[in-house]
């Protein structure tokens, strides 16, 4: 059963955090880590694992002063997960280049093929780093981790309707920008 689009058991679970319940905090640390960690994941890199940790450890200390407002524990997590990414990201003020793995077994054979594909996601990359941090990020939480628009709404800080205007605009931009590069 939901209440306001919250499940009873997570209302329950984040109830028992609030008052101090280590195990109530450990219980939601266990449903919500691997959806923290693929959402910093797709920030930062490899760097996710230290950072999952250290999103919880703000979060455990900050739980007390957490409030339930109709909006899933998820979205206040994932709140906590993208400030500290962020603050990863500035820390390094550099830009990291796609992982090797990308690329598939035909690469071996076919050394032009590679190069292309290389080429194609390089020019992926650099449109995708000319998009506005709230649109990677809308980007980013719709499209690769398939949340829904209210979880991406709520986890952006703006409206249904303006997190569609802006993955649709995001897109566009992508768009435009690799149809220049060719």
């Amino acid at each position: 059963m939901t209440v306001d689009g919250i499940k009873e058991d997570e209302r329950r679970l984040v109830g028992r955090a609030i008052a101090g319940d280590d195990d109530a905090f450990a219980a939601l640390y266990e449903r919500h880590v691997v959806r923290v960690y693929r959402h910093l994941y797709y920030m930062v890199g490899q760097e996710a694992e230290d950072l999952t940790a250290e999103t919880f450890l703000q979060a455990w200390k900050a739980i007390d002063r957490y409030q339930m407002r109709g909006v899933p524990i998820i979205s206040w997590l994932l709140r906590i997960a993208r400030n500290q990414g962020v603050s990863y990201l500035r820390s390094r003020r550099e830009t990291k280049p796609l992982p090797e793995a990308l690329a598939d077994s035909t690469s071996r054979s076919d050394p032009e093929a590679a190069t292309e594909r290389r080429l194609a996601l390089a020019n992926v990359k650099d449109a995708i780093s000319n998009l506005g941090e709230v649109q990677r990020q809308v980007l980013s939480l719709r499209l690769m981790q398939d949340q829904d628009y209210g979880t991406v709404a709520a986890q952006v800080g703006r409206n249904v309707p303006a997190v569609r205007v802006i993955k649709h605009r995001g897109l566009c931009k992508i768009r435009d920008l690799l149809q220049e590069a060719v």
